[in-house]
């Protein structure tokens, strides 16, 4: 039984310190096989003539960027290709993308690629709409905060891969390379204006690709229902001002209905999406239960396992990646660096909503018919560890160059992402979140 409106506490909450109300923001999309050859017919609708297409040069020789601006021209419009787009993209990268904007005076833009990709268009995009310093614009403390002044132009999102759920939130990630972590933007006017899902994509996708998109869109999922609730998040806003309510506002009852759907998908499909390449139903449900799971957490933010991963991508040493990934420097792939967290949050988050813990996992598919409140973290931490084992994912954080001598740094570098921790159900300081790392090294 889903534990619903009591884990908000609705009732009575006049004067209480969190949110009572929540909002909910989310972009038109169409989903289904060849919806890319759509993308003319959006861009006309939405005003489109001069396009900007930004993509990488892993997917610029796919079919898609062909078929998207075949579409687009038979449209009338113009289209300028911009394939310097960097897989996990930072601030350097960024800029270099936002001065290809500012230079084509675009009325419009179309990306073609992963989370990296439609990251760092809506990065140009709002650096050529609004100039100013990156660092203006990224999350506080590591930025100023600021918020973005209003509308950018339009935006078509047509995601190669099956995972961020970027082409459905506000939120741009990069790696801040002077502080060797990631971070972000986030705001509602960075939400693409279209996004065309087409699971026809996952075709060329490697078995590695899917495993880490599928833990990323997993991850994204599992935070959200277990995440602080929205009526127990202080306002960072006065009155009733709800325009300025964030859009990582807290679990609430719209992001459950999302989080439950993805999860349940996941649970069916992920060990058959990336065992068997023939089985194309199971990598389209991947696509689209990442899709759900990006509006899910847009609207009600990530946590803890996020939060860590920044540290543990940022700090790579000389982790190569798997196969379908840029092999020219070291990286730890962002679902990657995710879930190799996950079981050690969830075994020190699970007394904090222990119901909720043991739903989740059921959704999963794990066998919770013998469990209590008590167990609820370990049998999370269970069914995780056990997905992993399923698709030969490595064994905790030793597998990608960590040690535990290594936890105070990442924990140095986790801590300052403040937006995130601070949706975890429980509190963490730095000695917690070293200790979290620990518990991440090894799991078998």
């Amino acid at each position: 039984m889903y534990t619903c409106c009591r884990y908000y506490g609705l009732e009575g909450l006049a004067g209480h310190e969190g949110d009572a109300s929540f909002s909910v923001e989310v972009n038109h999309f169409t989903f289904g096989p060849g919806c890319l050859r759509e993308a003319g017919s959006h861009a006309r609708s939405l005003g489109m003539k001069r396009i900007g297409l930004y993509t990488d040069k892993l997917v610029r020789d796919l079919p898609y960027v062909a078929t998207v601006k075949r579409s687009l021209e038979a449209a009338g419009c113009s289209v300028e290709i911009y394939w310097e787009c960097e897989v996990e993209p930072t601030d350097r990268s960024f800029r270099a993308a936002a001065q290809f904007a500012i230079d084509g005076q675009f009325d419009g833009f179309v990306s073609v690629g992963g989370g990296s990709v439609i990251d760092t268009t809506k990065a140009a995009n709002l650096l050529a709409t609004y100039p100013a310093d990156l660092m203006a614009y990224v999350n506080a403390p590591i930025g100023e905060g600021r918020a973005v002044p209003g509308a950018l132009k339009p935006h078509i999102a047509c995601p190669t891969t099956c995972g961020t759920g970027s082409e459905v939130t506000g939120i741009a990630i990069f790696d801040l390379l002077s502080h060797q972590c990631k971070t972000g933007i986030l705001s509602r006017h960075m939400l693409p204006s279209r996004a065309l899902v087409d699971p026809d994509v996952t075709h060329t996708l490697s078995p590695a690709i899917i495993a880490a998109n599928g833990f990323d869109a997993l991850s994204h999922a599992l935070e959200s229902y277990t995440a602080r609730p929205h009526s127990a998040k202080a306002k960072t806003y006065d009155g009733f001002d709800g325009a300025k309510r964030p859009m990582n506002q807290g679990a609430n009852l719209w992001s459950d209905m999302g989080a439950r759907e993805s999860l349940r998908i996941i649970g069916q499909n992920l060990v058959r999406a990336v065992n068997d390449p023939s089985d194309q139903q199971a990598k389209g449900a991947i696509m689209y239960s990442a899709l759900i799971a990006g509006m899910t957490f847009s609207n009600a933010g990530c946590h803890l396992p996020h939060g860590m991963s920044y540290a543990v991508s940022g700090l790579v040493r000389d982790f190569k990646p798997p196969q379908g990934y840029p092999q020219d420097q070291p990286m730890v792939p962002h679902g990657m660096s995710v879930v190799l967290n996950a079981p050690s949050v969830y075994r020190f988050t699970g007394e904090a909503a222990p119901e909720r813990h043991l739903e989740a996992a059921r959704f999963l598919g794990a066998n919770v018919s013998d469990a209590n409140v008590t167990d609820a973290g370990e049998v999370v931490a269970k069914k995780l560890i056990e997905l992993m084992r399923a698709v030969n994912f490595p064994n905790g954080l030793n597998a990608v160059g960590y040690t535990e001598a290594d936890a105070d740094e990442l924990a140095e570098r986790a801590f300052p992402q403040q937006r995130v921790i601070k949706n975890a159900p429980r509190d963490v300081t730095k000695a917690s979140l070293a200790e979290l790392f620990k518990g991440a090294m090894r799991y078998w």
